[in-house]
């Protein structure tokens, strides 16, 4: 499995880069990360790890199993809610199977980024690399305007809450 990563694209186009699709997926997942987390491994690690997305199909493949071969991973991370909000009705026009999606700081300001999950019929899982709820000195991390709009929340699991958003999101497919 590969975590494939795009940078923004006109909505509504042919995928630049056709010959990197596999054919051999059932699922195509939208790994979406907002602002400040396109250092992750770097960036504060004792709050975030140490580990970056590219540790993200291992983990995968080492929770899937077998049933790793049916998802795609195509990563994006922007720091600009405008981008964000494009690369979702990308998704939703490209037919993509959900998303897993990290909005950062997004997460408890944008009531943009919340209507657009709304509208765009795409099961969400949010996810954090930290328990947003533990964070006693930051309150505002505690409120998602997000999450009424998505399927489940996964949180403080480092990396691997991307792994199980990803695990959840496959679930709840398979289950529909």
């Amino acid at each position: 499995m590969v975590c494939f990563f795009r940078a923004p694209v006109k909505l509504n186009r042919p995928d630049p880069h056709p010959a990197t699709r596999p054919t051999m997926a059932k699922y195509t997942f939208v790994v979406m990360n907002g602002p400040n987390l396109g250092h992750l491994g770097e960036r504060q690690p004792d709050i975030y790890g140490s580990r970056g997305m590219d540790a993200l199909p291992g983990l995968v493949q080492a929770l899937l199993g077998p049933r790793a071969a049916d998802v795609r991973l195509e990563c994006f991370q922007a720091n600009g809610e405008g981008a964000l909000i494009d690369r979702l009705e990308q998704a939703r026009a490209d037919k993509a199977s959900g998303v897993v999606l990290n909005a950062g700081a997004y997460t408890h300001t944008s009531l943009a980024l919340a209507d657009c999950l709304a509208w765009i019929g795409l099961p969400c899982v949010e996810v954090h690399l930290s328990n947003v709820l533990a964070r006693a000195d930051e309150p505002l991390r505690r409120k998602s305007f997000i999450g009424r709009h998505c399927i489940g929340v996964v949180a403080g699991f480092g990396m691997t809450s991307y792994a199980l958003g990803v695990q959840a999101l496959l679930h709840h497919i398979e289950k529909t």
